[in-house]
């Protein structure tokens, strides 16, 4: 069996190395190299020949990631790698999925294109903002679940008179998933906006009064929904609020919103590198999922023992 190596771009090399670290082997070695005008070359100073490459990278901003990704799967194609499996912790753009106005692009489609284009023969994720972005793709998907990194968290809580709740009505389906997994009752927060990241009005459907809320999302960005959402929710007379986003986006006055907030906590994972640290964030680590579905996908193994049922 052809061997593993573990390579990392340069927009998370912690988490990289801690996926490498619970794999058990260290990260391999590339460079990557900018010229004076700012154009990027990356490259690999150990042989790849014959091997199974896994390239780790989240698609955050700036764009130079994802262009950094495209020339490392380039490069171990070029460098006559076996098999190249593009590792996204976070897939950037996945906003973007469909044509919610007249003459916009859906950058979702257009980014799964481009890094099957350039020679990935899979791709590792973690939930994507929307599911059907699987089929975005050409090549295999293995799309992973948080709640398996979640579910103990929120277990050990022992919260008496727990309630999911979704802070939108497009997170609906997350929010059932998790209400099932605990057994308990679930709302939804209904919000409308009037443009991207501002909330324009939001109420709650369903019965919150004397319960433990757990709001469950994929991402977090400038938390005005999941703030506006701990606050109402507190307001119908909800004992307490908890927030659990899988990708900590985490821009604008995020860092602002979430202390000023009602939430007693958010809990996120470190598939983004955060900016800095606040007294209400935990973070989790998707090191041992990852590291374990790598292992899982080289020996041609089902990944499905990864997931809480």
């Amino acid at each position: 069996m052809s061997s593993v190596k573990i390579f990392s771009g340069s927009a998370h090399p912690k988490l990289a190395n801690a996926i490498a670290d619970n794999y058990g082997k260290p990260l391999g070695k590339c460079e990557k190299q900018t010229f004076s005008d700012g154009e990027m070359g990356v490259f690999f100073t150990e042989s790849v020949r014959g091997s199974d490459v896994f390239i780790i990278q989240p698609t955050v901003p700036p764009a130079d990631n994802i262009w950094e990704l495209l020339l490392l799967i380039d490069a171990a194609r070029r460098a006559s790698a076996k098999y190249v499996t593009v590792v996204v912790p976070y897939f950037g753009y996945a906003r973007q999925d469909r044509k919610d106005k007249p003459r916009v692009s859906i950058a979702a489609k257009l980014a799964a294109n481009v890094i099957t284009s350039a020679g990935a023969d899979r791709i590792m994720t973690c939930d994507l903002h929307a599911g059907q972005i699987q089929g975005f793709f050409d090549i295999p998907v293995d799309h992973l679940d948080a709640s398996a990194i979640f579910y103990p968290y929120i277990k050990n809580l022992n919260l008496e008179n727990m309630i999911i709740a979704s802070p939108d009505v497009g997170g609906t389906a997350r929010a059932r998933s998790y209400a099932k997994l605990f057994e308990v009752d679930m709302v939804i927060c209904d919000k409308h906006r009037k443009r991207a990241n501002e909330v324009a009005s939001m109420q709650v459907i369903g019965d919150v009064e004397g319960k433990d809320v757990v709001l469950v999302d994929d991402m977090v960005d400038t938390a005005g929904t999941i703030s506006k959402a701990g606050t109402l929710l507190k307001e119908k007379g909800a004992n307490s609020v908890r927030a659990f986003a899988t990708h900590g986006v985490l821009s604008g006055n995020a860092y602002k919103n979430i202390e000023e907030s009602a939430l007693e906590e958010l809990i996120i994972t470190d598939t983004i590198p955060q900016q800095q640290e606040s007294s209400k964030i935990k973070v989790l680590t998707v090191a041992d999922l990852f590291a374990k579905a790598i292992r899982k996908i080289h020996d041609h193994e089902s990944i499905s023992s990864l997931f809480i049922k």
